[in-house]
């Protein structure tokens, strides 16, 4: 990656969708990245830097394009991989967390007995949009017992003002636009 200019790449290999999924959101779509080999381990590779191996026992994906960035992260963390989703798409025993996003309301829900008294949780995700969503899950993590290590986007829309919604989190971005 070192003839690569990261921030520029991903900036290349997203693109705007306006309009979706409702009249007046622009869609940051990621798939050209994930297409992208050294778009994508660059990103992938840049979480792990930034926070160091060996610091992390447990990654956080949310549905569902963080699901795709965070398993490889959990990977090369030697990290588990915890899902949060949608509320009733998990099978066991969960706990939810309803929250206000950029374009309605929703509620995730994570497995009750996903992480150990004190397991260190780095949460990713693809946007930091309104903050509403990584805010939910951050209090997820804590209520299951998990102690927020951060939070790492591909992409922060800063003119939403999400990371103002996040008190003290330590909030990584790869792009801030």
């Amino acid at each position: 990656m070192s003839n690569v200019d990261l921030v520029k790449l991903i900036q290349e290999r997203i693109r705007d969708i306006p309009d979706y999924p409702k009249p007046g959101v622009m869609f940051k779509d990621i798939t050209p990245l994930l297409a992208d080999h050294v778009a994508f381990a660059g990103v992938v590779d840049s979480i792990v830097n930034h926070h160091g191996r060996g610091t992390i026992d447990k990654i956080v994906g949310i549905e569902a394009r963080g699901f795709i960035v965070a398993a490889p992260v959990a990977y090369h963390f030697g990290a588990g991989f915890v899902p949060v989703r949608k509320k009733g798409k998990l099978p066991a025993e969960t706990r939810a967390e309803t929250y206000d996003l950029e374009y309605g309301t929703e509620t995730i829900e994570i497995h009750s007995d996903a992480f150990e008294e004190g397991d260190r949780v780095l949460i990713v995700d693809d946007v930091l949009a309104t903050g509403g969503t990584a805010r939910a899950a951050a209090e997820l993590v804590r209520r299951c017992g998990g102690e927020v290590a951060g939070l790492s986007v591909l992409l922060e829309l800063s003119f939403l003002h999400g990371r103002d919604k996040l008190g003290n989190l330590d909030v990584h971005s790869l792009v801030t636009v």
